[in-house]
């Protein structure tokens, strides 16, 4: 008798919604290393980018990006047709500041949560943080929203400080690790590292890759600087196993 196709045989889509709520945090940075994990461990991936006036993803890996509007369904649709159509793809989706209301209104009336556990698609929330307060008080909310139904990434992001105390003792931490949450860590990048390849609008490849001159300008040793930055950061991502 021929085998029937289950949804635990079949390979899972995963979604991955980079949010953190607070403008300036640097959710779109880790967007853009997640989008070169993937290229780089050549696992297919869609790109949506739900900020209207400098998208990150759009600008720096357009091929692999599309607009999301946040206040339109239609475009938010496509996020889960899109995990739904193609298994085993990843769905990256850079969330703008201050999306999370409508993000999670279209989520209630659309039944997201539902679907996701229905088509065997594997829902990540990454927390991306800096040092201060109003990231743990965020975090807390987030939790408080989606409790177990989903999977947390939090992102400890050392370009935007490097003294995380604040969330140590304000409980959020154990909290999120009862519900199974990942806690992952971005080292700081030189400054002019990350000037120079922002100004250029290059991808980390071409930032790491190619030479000062045709390239972001990057010298020598800042291209190695970069190199063994992005190596930390994917030994990270690698314990998340997106």
């Amino acid at each position: 008798m021929e085998d029937v196709p289950t949804l635990q045989t079949q390979e899972v889509s995963k979604i991955h919604l980079i949010g953190g709520e607070k403008g300036g945090v640097g959710k779109s940075m880790v967007s853009r290393l997640l989008a070169q994990y993937f290229i780089d461990h050549e696992l297919p991936f869609v790109g949506f980018d739900t900020d209207r006036s400098h998208g990150a993803l759009l600008r720096f890996y357009a091929e692999y990006a599309s607009p999301a509007l946040i206040d339109r369904y239609e475009a938010l649709d496509r996020i889960v047709e899109t995990a739904v159509e193609q298994p085993g793809r990843r769905v990256l989706v850079d969330l703008a500041a201050q999306t999370q209301e409508p993000l999670v209104r279209w989520m209630d009336e659309s039944g997201v949560l539902d679907m996701a556990d229905l088509s065997g698609i594997a829902l990540y929330a990454w927390h991306v943080m800096d040092s201060g307060r109003d990231s743990v008080d965020l975090l807390a909310r987030l939790l408080e929203r989606f409790g177990q139904r989903v999977q947390y990434v939090i992102v400890k992001n050392e370009l935007r400080g490097d003294d995380f105390g604040q969330l140590e003792r304000s409980g959020q931490l154990e909290r999120a690790l009862g519900l199974g949450a990942k806690v992952v860590s971005l080292r700081r990048l030189h400054d002019a590292v990350v000037q120079k390849i922002d100004a250029r609008n290059a991808s980390f490849w071409a930032a790491k890759n190619v030479s000062a001159i045709d390239g972001p300008g990057l010298g020598m040793m800042e291209r190695q600087r970069l190199k063994l930055w992005m190596a930390h950061a994917y030994g990270q991502f690698d314990t998340v196993q997106p």
